[in-house]
């Protein structure tokens, strides 16, 4: 089960930290990824990492300002954003799987999405 939180409302220019706790079930050996959704778009890749925490890989509209980590030993994974702007409003998942990838249908597990709002 994974769970995500830290979203918000925030205005342009500014942070917000996400969060995804796993529970239940051992990720330690899974890639894990970030995807959002705005309200009437498809989903999209924001973010993944390996299962060891290495090689992270963004979508090209948030590189350089989001980062993703994870810390193993809390079952955890982050998802750090900074210099927000409107468009990164959507709502935020969290995703585990075998092998790190940029479509959302590779991943077997999934969060509930937290609202991500940035205002102008």
């Amino acid at each position: 089960q994974l769970q995500a939180s830290g979203g918000g409302l925030v205005q342009a220019g500014g942070s917000l930290r996400l969060s995804c706790a796993a529970s239940g079930h051992t990720f330690s050996y899974y890639a894990m990824g970030w995807f959002r959704q705005a309200p009437g778009k498809e989903r999209e890749f924001v973010a993944a990492i390996t299962w060891n925490g290495g090689v992270p890989y963004y979508a090209d509209s948030v590189k350089g300002r989001f980062t993703i980590s994870r810390d193993k030993s809390k079952n955890t994974m982050y998802l750090q954003m900074i210099s927000l702007k409107p468009e990164d409003t959507a709502d935020y998942y969290c995703a585990a799987g075998e092998r790190l990838a940029v479509v959302a249908g590779l991943y077997d597990y999934w969060g509930q999405g937290t609202q991500v709002t940035v205002s102008s």
